[in-house]
């Protein structure tokens, strides 16, 4: 079933939505949520609350990519996920979150702001060369360790870690040349 149609279901509230979502999307959620999560039993409850988190976001939301709007979704609740078992102990990820932060700013949940971030973000990541943008997607979304990025891509880990921090500044002038202020 196509994308369209699927969410026409969520619209009208039908059950079949969530059953449609997981055929097409259930290996693309559970991927994302285990890069990040690298546990089988977290992972399938990330998928699980995926399609409730959908359920409860559609209507209102109408998303544009469905794919991507689904990865969104998994992802955050796998951070939220590591977040939650590790407050007193943080993991290598809650690293990879301080170092992001240094570059984007906290919107406090602003729709308006969030939606100006992503798309600042997007210009961003578009404006990276392919190299550029495979560490920092490796890095930022997948929440890959320097070490895995530096075997995937072939290149040094500490050049791996010049890159990122390269990528960090150049994404904090972007954004400040945009008006967002970090």
């Amino acid at each position: 079933m196509d994308d369209s149609r699927i969410i026409e279901l969520y619209f009208a509230r039908d059950e079949r939505a969530i059953e449609e979502t997981r055929v097409s999307y259930g290996r693309l959620i559970y991927s994302v949520a285990l890069a990040i999560l690298n546990n089988r039993q977290d992972s399938e409850e990330c998928e699980n609350d995926t399609y409730l988190r959908t359920w409860e976001s559609i209507p209102p939301t109408r998303p544009t990519c469905f794919s991507a709007y689904l990865s969104r979704i998994a992802r955050n609740l796998a951070i939220n996920n590591i977040r939650d078992k590790n407050r007193h102990n943080p993991p290598s990820a809650q690293l990879i979150f301080d170092e992001i932060e240094e570059a984007i700013p906290d919107t406090q949940g602003d729709i308006t702001d969030d939606i100006e971030l992503r798309d600042a973000l997007d210009g961003f990541i578009s404006s990276l060369s392919k190299t550029k943008r495979i560490i920092f997607v490796k890095r930022y979304f997948y929440m890959k360790s320097i070490k895995e990025i530096s075997r995937d891509t072939g290149i040094p880990s500490a050049s791996v870690k010049v890159v990122l921090f390269r990528i960090r500044n150049e994404l904090r002038n972007y954004l400040e040349s945009r008006g967002i202020v970090v």
